[in-house]
């Protein structure tokens, strides 16, 4: 048993980490592209506040140990099987640039675990579909916030010089990118602090109080650090794809989009769903660039992710299912 939720917790970790550099462009893409910081000092900015909002609340956390699926129907060699389909599928769309959601693919990797394992009776299907249900509106949010917001700042300062405005918006970005950062880490790291949780409820190591689940503080502190360092790491590929090929942003652009995304993600931090921060701040890029020229955003790009979207959860469930064939002898 212990050598099990040892193999669990570093699995965890792990994933963790990936997210963490893989998702590194969520926080830090605009404020690189827009020249604000360079690709060191941003990557070091963003994993310490990584980890710092990674230490905060426990609601999504709650949703992914007791949420998703019946805690009683699952056993250890499901929760491994969702960790290694999700960690692969980061891997993949990593490789490729692709800005995929950690959350689609660590919550498509357990439902399709506790399917092959138990069937579909063992899913909570109304929370699942509320989860899948703001893993698709999030986005949409992100874009009209954004869209809103820029469209805003764009009349309010529409008498100023141009040279002024870029000043003024490289500092303001400062705090908007500090803020997604934190946000990042206080949705993203959660997940993980779940799936351990899960682990330990499979084991009757853990309870509730109330509607949360009771987070070991050795549980948050280990996360947080994998989450910030893993962001510390970088993700290079993915920053050049969010920062540059979707559209060309200015400072005030950046600011817009990194303010909406950090308050929906916080947003739905609080209410515990698990959104996706790379779709929530790609949909906010989208929205300052068409709010000024549709034809600024490379749609093209837009479509790929998309495409790499809606794949990611049943990919991680297929790829779920069959590593739980593998793992089942050994746990």
């Amino acid at each position: 048993m212990i050598l099990t939720l040892v193999i669990i917790v570093l699995l965890a970790l792990v994933f963790d980490y990936i997210n963490g550099f893989h998702d590194t462009a969520n926080a830090i893409a605009t404020v690189v592209s827009t020249g604000v910081l360079s690709a060191r000092k941003a990557v070091l900015m963003a994993g310490v506040l990584n980890f710092g909002g990674a230490l905060m609340g426990v609601e999504v956390a709650t949703t992914i140990a007791k949420g998703i699926a019946d805690s009683s129907l699952v056993i250890p060699a499901v929760v491994v099987a969702a960790l290694l389909a999700a960690i692969t599928w980061n891997l993949i769309t990593w490789w490729f640039g692709i800005p995929s959601s950690s959350s689609h693919a660590l919550v498509g990797g357990l439902a399709g675990a506790v399917v092959a394992h138990a069937g579909r009776a063992a899913l909570h299907t109304e929370k699942l579909k509320e989860v899948i249900t703001f893993l698709i509106i999030s986005p949409i949010l992100g874009f009209f916030i954004a869209m809103i917001l820029i469209l805003a700042m764009l009349w309010l300062f529409r008498r100023m010089i141009v040279h002024r405005v870029n000043v003024a918006f490289r500092k303001l970005q400062l705090l908007s990118a500090s803020a997604m950062a934190f946000a990042h880490g206080t949705n993203d790291a959660q997940k993980s602090m779940g799936i351990i949780a899960l682990a330990l409820i499979t084991y009757g190591k853990l309870g509730s109080a109330g509607a949360h689940v009771v987070v070991p503080i050795w549980v948050k502190f280990i996360c947080a650090l994998s989450m910030g360092l893993g962001t510390m790491s970088g993700g290079w590929r993915i920053i050049k794809t969010m920062g540059t090929k979707i559209v060309t942003l200015k400072p005030i652009h950046g600011f817009a989009a990194e303010t909406s995304s950090a308050v929906v993600i916080l947003g739905a931090a609080r209410a515990g769903i698990p959104v996706s921060t790379p779709h929530v701040i790609a949909g906010s890029i989208m929205g300052v660039g068409a709010s000024t020229n549709v034809s600024a955003v490379r749609w093209g790009v837009a479509g790929n992710m998309v495409v790499a979207w809606v794949l990611t959860i049943p990919v991680s469930a297929l790829l779920a299912g069959g590593f739980l064939k593998l793992v089942m002898p050994y746990f």
